[in-house]
């Protein structure tokens, strides 16, 4: 049960981010302001319940950098995914950014001790292939090399940078207290760029204050205290790869909610990739030797 409950969490998770891209190509608030929103109403939640219930507990200086330095990761990732989705399509933007597990499998072999397993290059690759699969092919053929490909890209690297501190921090302090300076340190950060920017802070209809509100709640505070609670007990690597299938999920929500089309290649690519996300879980490692030795014994069994 110990360890289902990490695995209940990240799949609750991914199913409230999942209706993230659905808000965003709405399109009621500008992308940086959305971010920063996201942030601050979220935040405003969750710190009188630390305070009031005292589950808030400063850390030493160095984790409390690297949750600071967590928090302006994940705000720089949204508020670049946001702008990305808007300036191009979500199709584009989510598929660049979920390239994530990639650049964490990479991050992780160059830079740190622990070195993905042999299962996750596998799962990536299944997955990667069921991802092309879920958009069309067709999409790599189209892809427009401008300042919306940068950016998607860039949130994607940001995201799994932000995946493996975030993992280094939960190591060493509660998801609760991580997530309450993360967020502060987050909407400061929007706050500035967005006066910078010079981004209007209101003036936005009924529907779109409630769109906020919702990301914050339900993409930002549950999603992410779910997906912070899995991180601290799991693989980054397998966390990262996990994530892809809010790409099914979304497509699902996409069909329901805004009468997308749903076509047998898309179905299919997300068979696929959420195979890919199942490999990443088997404990033996994969191989075509241990396949054909598996096949072998089975093949005994029966004569």
């Amino acid at each position: 049960m110990t360890n289902a409950k990490p695995r209940l969490a990240l799949a609750f998770g991914i199913l409230c981010i999942s209706i993230f891209p659905i808000l965003v190509k709405l399109r009621l608030t500008p992308g940086l302001i959305s971010a920063f929103y996201r942030m601050a109403i979220a935040v405003s939640l969750l710190l009188p319940y630390v305070l009031i219930t005292k589950k808030f507990a400063f850390p030493k200086t160095g984790v409390l950098l690297l949750a600071i330095l967590c928090g302006v990761l994940f705000a720089s990732d949204v508020a670049v995914w946001n702008i990305a989705i808007q300036e191009s399509s979500a199709t584009q933007a989510s598929l660049l950014t979920n390239l994530s597990p990639l650049w964490v499998g990479i991050i992780s072999y160059v830079f740190l001790k622990t070195k993905p397993a042999t299962n996750f290059w596998i799962g990536t690759v299944v997955s990667l292939f069921g991802m092309a699969m879920l958009v069309g092919f067709e999409f790599f053929l189209e892809l427009n090399f401008d300042n919306a490909f940068i950016l998607a890209v860039l949130s994607g690297i940001l995201y799994s940078i932000y995946l493996l501190v975030s993992k280094k921090a939960l190591s060493q302090m509660d998801v609760l207290s991580f997530m309450t300076i993360s967020l502060l340190a987050s909407t400061v950060y929007l706050a500035v760029v967005c006066v910078v920017m010079n981004e209007p802070f209101s003036g936005f209809s009924d529907m779109g204050w409630l769109v906020l509100f919702v990301q914050a709640v339900v993409c930002q505070l549950m999603a992410w205290l779910s997906i912070s609670y899995a991180t601290q007990h799991m693989r980054a690597t397998r966390v990262s790869l996990s994530l892809l299938s809010q790409a099914v999920l979304t497509s699902l929500l996409a069909w329901l909610l805004l009468d997308e089309k749903i076509t047998l290649n898309m179905i299919i690519g997300g068979v696929i990739l959420l195979l890919g996300i199942r490999i990443t879980f088997f404990t033996k490692t994969l191989s075509v030797k241990n396949i054909f030795n598996k096949a072998k014994e089975d093949n005994s069994l029966v004569n």
